[in-house]
């Protein structure tokens, strides 16, 4: 195999942007678990004055991913993240105007290896969430296994992350006034084991809760499909009934989340490494469904609303994908 090097007279701009990539690629794969590691080491050294002052917040703090979070917008507000969503680059896109008087379950599909086009779009304040949706306020549900870790539950949670518990979403969803958007990467974690380039297929035919959930608060339901997400990173093939993907989706049921064997390009060659690809990312929030308040649904209630929604994904799919080089044969898969 012929090694590709990139250039090594880079411009400045693509360097900030490599390196704001390389930053949140980092945060990902190893600051939690480093994040675990040092409060390890702080007990072992007995920095009492450090880890006892610590752990006594964080059992006062423990539910706060839980209630809403602890957003700062100085942190969403780095330059980092402008130099990340320049990277791919990446674009929000909206297709009608949206009520604040409503809340929303923003739907994300798909999950794709590390949830960009999410993070990108919800957690930062360098995209044009704000010019595009005023008066709403975003909140993406995450794993609660990442709250878990301490520290890094400060640094994720200072970007508007939350858990994706029952108890979260209700919270956000409470808001009386309306203008709160819960983002809830449906797919989950088992769908991207299927994260491949080129693939379309969803997990979404057994989710449900967010159907429950938006008929129990009356909160209105938009699909968002980020075209690009999947494009970003190549995975060791993992086709179902494989050693590997029986070990990954063992795990999944063991713990709740699962590992992808990804790759992509490096930072001074394109042929290997963890940096994702330079491919833009576009992701298109559709038409919102009216879903009218009903504290206790009938699985036949839910069942219709659930259709209904994999009806409107499918119609934001159809209606875009020629714009962003998607061939016309190609369609979603549900599973």
């Amino acid at each position: 195999m012929k090694v590709q090097f990139a250039p090594l007279s880079l411009p400045l701009e693509r360097r900030l942007q490599t390196a704001a990539v390389l930053q949140w690629v980092f945060s990902f794969l190893l600051l939690g678990q480093l994040c675990c590691g040092l409060l390890v080491l702080l007990l072992y050294k007995n920095y009492w004055f450090i880890y006892i002052p610590y752990l006594t917040w964080l059992y006062f703090d423990w539910k706060t991913p839980d209630s809403g979070g602890r957003r700062f917008d100085w942190v969403r507000s780095w330059t980092v993240w402008k130099y990340f969503r320049e990277y791919f680059p990446m674009h929000l896109i909206k297709t009608v105007d949206l009520d604040p008087s409503h809340n929303y379950i923003f739907g994300f599909h798909p999950h794709g290896v590390l949830v960009a086009g999410a993070f990108g779009n919800f957690c930062t304040n360098h995209s044009n969430f704000k010019e595009l949706f005023p008066g709403f306020t975003a909140y993406l549900h995450t794993l609660p296994y990442w709250f878990r870790c301490p520290f890094f539950r400060e640094y994720l949670m200072s970007s508007g992350a939350v858990s994706v518990s029952k108890q979260c979403v209700s919270h956000v969803l409470s808001k009386e006034e309306g203008g709160n958007i819960s983002v809830i990467v449906l797919g989950g974690a088992e769908e991207s084991l299927v994260a491949h380039p080129g693939s379309f297929t969803l997990f979404i035919r057994q989710r449900k809760g967010f159907i429950k959930m938006a008929l129990t608060h009356g909160a209105y339901l938009v699909p968002v499909f980020s075209f690009g997400e999947n494009e970003l990173f190549k995975q060791v093939n993992n086709p179902e009934g494989s050693w590997l993907r029986a070990v990954q989706e063992k795990l999944y049921k063991k713990v709740g989340f699962t590992v992808p064997l990804f790759h992509a390009r490096g930072i001074f060659q394109y042929n290997f490494g963890l940096m994702p690809y330079r491919k833009p990312i576009f992701t298109v929030v559709g038409h919102p469904i009216p879903v009218q308040q009903n504290l206790h649904p009938t699985p036949e209630q839910i069942d219709e609303l659930h259709q209904t929604y994999l009806e409107e994904l499918r119609k934001l799919f159809e209606n875009h994908k020629r714009k962003y080089g998607i061939s016309e044969q190609e369609t979603l898969i549900f599973k």
